[in-house]
């Protein structure tokens, strides 16, 4: 492997959910949509916090 895992922190749906204030549907509809990148563990998943604070700083566009 390339990248050194020990250094990334994974979150839980309902943690990434809280760090967005949105409901744990919502992150998972964003998992779905690979808008969100995650990693499946048996039946849940575990999201990088680098790629939650990525979405979080990605500047929003406008429609209209």
């Amino acid at each position: 492997m390339s990248g050194d895992l020990s250094d990334v922190r994974f979150l839980t749906v309902a943690e990434v959910a809280d760090m967005m204030r949105v409901s744990n549907m919502t992150v998972y509809r964003m998992v779905h949509a690979g808008e969100l990148p995650a990693i499946r563990f048996g039946r849940s998943f575990r999201i990088p916090e680098s790629a939650v604070v990525a979405v979080i700083q990605k500047p929003i566009s406008h429609t209209g």
